[in-house]
């Protein structure tokens, strides 16, 4: 599930209320039966957090003798300890990494570390709190791999919170949308889209110049015999077909406006007094 928001909104807020890290100024908070800021061990054993920016490892010694401390923090047994250590080891590819002082790691390899720290004690709901900050293009997708696979073996509740929308795509079948402490969207990602952005964007190529006069109703052209018109899912066909009737093709395309843009749509409506609450 992804929680979603401008800067501001209150997202790592509420994983903090949601942790118990905070105590909530006024009404209550109940996560999985229990109230987070009493920070009763029978409620701390079902949770985990991870932080992008802050680390549970210890620096100067191996991740496993971090896990070791998890294990006496929670109370695991040996049989115990040793079954999550070698399932969480192949599920996220540690074998080389495990036994490595935490210093010499990279930063997804020690995000890849302390994701399985985080699991050590079998906890039903894991908040992801911006977990791919700063890394490069193969770290993130190398993480988003893994937070699925945890996701589908271990059977983990994952919370993820991102300003990255390639995270929100890839990961992310529920969406809710927070501002102002107000939520304002529930729901999936196609539902998103068609709430902010409904309608196609279809971008052709001609190999020869076309008279405005020309152009299908609503088409725009631009430069180099690019013309592009938007259409909604029942005028798709009829656009099309405009456009292929135009002759001289070279390529067509037809896509949904990026997430990134109905992000910013959606923050910006945010943003607007009087805006629509649900």
């Amino acid at each position: 599930m992804g929680l979603l928001g401008p800067n501001g909104a209150g997202k790592t807020t509420l994983v903090k209320l949601c942790c118990g890290l905070i105590r909530p100024t006024t009404g209550t908070v109940n996560v999985l039966g229990h109230e987070p800021a009493r920070r009763r061990a029978e409620f701390l054993k079902t949770i985990a957090v991870v932080f992008g920016q802050k680390s549970m490892l210890w620096w100067d010694v191996p991740t496993i003798d971090s896990m070791l401390v998890h294990k006496a923090m929670y109370g695991l047994d040996g049989p115990t300890y040793r079954h999550r250590v070698g399932e969480l080891t192949e599920i996220l590819s540690l074998h080389e990494i495990i036994d490595v002082p935490v210093r010499r790691l990279s930063l997804g390899e020690r995000m890849r570390c302390e994701l399985a720290l985080s699991l050590l004690h079998s906890p039903r709901l894991l908040f992801a709190d911006e977990p791919t900050i700063g890394l490069d293009v193969t770290a993130k997708q190398a993480l988003r791999s893994m937070l699925t696979r945890t996701n589908e073996a271990l059977g983990t509740t994952i919370v993820v919170t991102s300003h990255d929308m390639d995270d929100v795509e890839a990961l992310c079948r529920r969406i809710l949308l927070v501002a102002g402490g107000q939520l304002t969207f529930d729901g999936d990602l196609s539902g998103l889209r068609a709430r902010i952005a409904p309608r196609r964007q279809i971008r052709t190529v001609l190999d020869r110049p076309v008279p405005p006069e020309n152009l299908p109703p609503g088409a725009v052209l631009r430069d180099h015999g690019v013309v592009s018109i938007e259409a909604s899912e029942e005028e798709l066909e009829g656009a099309v077909a405009s456009v292929l009737a135009l002759g001289g093709l070279r390529d067509l395309t037809v896509q949904e406006v990026d997430l990134d843009t109905i992000m910013a749509q959606a923050y910006t409506q945010q943003s607007r007094p009087g805006r629509e609450r649900r």
